[in-house]
């Protein structure tokens, strides 16, 4: 009789502690985070790598020592910015200000980071960017969503004025639209793409086209400053508090909490 209602004590106690681990579990908050994939910055898991990028990582650290489980939704840019705007996402890790933005999202204050551009073209190209007037006949690449007018508003109205539209390519695809584009460069079906320097860099050495195509500077006249954007279709409570958590978080990993985090996917910025 005894044994048995050790046994039965024993088995309250069991049936408590994992019901309250289940229940903190299930009641974890989540973050409903999309993003477009733009390597080494944000990846697209595979079957041979897990990685997601160094802003997602980044991102994880913050929000997860808060508590938050991070539910991730791999898409097109267009795509995930139109799934932050509807509430299906909650955020969107990195986006530049672009115009007309602010009326569809919410943006963090401090920046994930802010990139120097550059231009890749063929490796016997001796163009160079020298103002828009320097872009005129060149056929340019850009993706479908994605918007300059913070590094350089001229560029981002020259690539999406009516009359330049035989100039501009516009790439869509799921995963690999950077890559798609290095090699339409050198296969000579379009000329220049402007990216982050560290993007432009790390596709050229990953695809192994060292000998066919080249990075050149000046880029565009400032640097690409990118935000976390976050829904407005949350309670305004839930997402100051998200954007405060990113605030803090983001100054926190300043210095060399940083640079480990870029250390990780060989990535270092030129100053």
């Amino acid at each position: 009789m005894l044994k048995g209602n050790l046994m039965r004590h024993l088995l309250s106690i069991f049936v408590f502690l994992t019901g309250f681990s289940v229940a903190s579990i299930s009641y974890a908050e989540k973050l409903k985070v999309c993003y477009d994939q733009w390597v080494p910055m944000t990846i697209f898991p595979s079957e041979n790598s897990y990685e997601r990028g160094v802003v997602i990582d980044m991102l994880e650290y913050i929000y997860e020592t808060k508590g938050y489980e991070l539910e991730y939704y791999e898409v097109p840019l267009a795509r995930g910015l139109d799934m932050v705007a509807s509430g299906l996402c909650d955020m969107l890790p990195e986006y530049l200000h672009s115009m007309g933005s602010e009326n569809n999202f919410v943006y963090a204050e401090e920046a994930t980071f802010a990139y120097t551009t550059a231009f890749v073209v063929r490796h016997d190209d001796p163009w160079r960017y020298n103002g828009i007037q320097s872009i005129k006949g060149k056929r340019i690449a850009t993706g479908p969503g994605w918007d300059y007018s913070s590094a350089s508003a001229d560029y981002q109205s020259y690539i999406k004025a009516p009359e330049n539209e035989n100039a501009v390519e516009v790439i869509a695809g799921y995963e690999d639209v950077v890559d798609r584009i290095f090699h339409m460069i050198k296969e000579n079906r379009v000329d220049v793409y402007a990216d982050n320097e560290i993007v432009l860099q790390h596709t050229l050495n990953r695809l192994g086209l060292s000998d066919d195509l080249k990075i050149v500077y000046p880029g565009l006249e400032s640097k690409l400053v990118e935000y976390p954007i976050f829904s407005q279709n949350m309670p305004d409570e839930r997402r100051q508090t998200l954007i405060k958590i990113w605030n803090e978080g983001r100054l926190s990993l300043q210095g060399e909490k940083e640079k480990a985090f870029l250390k990780k996917y060989n990535v270092t910025f030129t100053e």
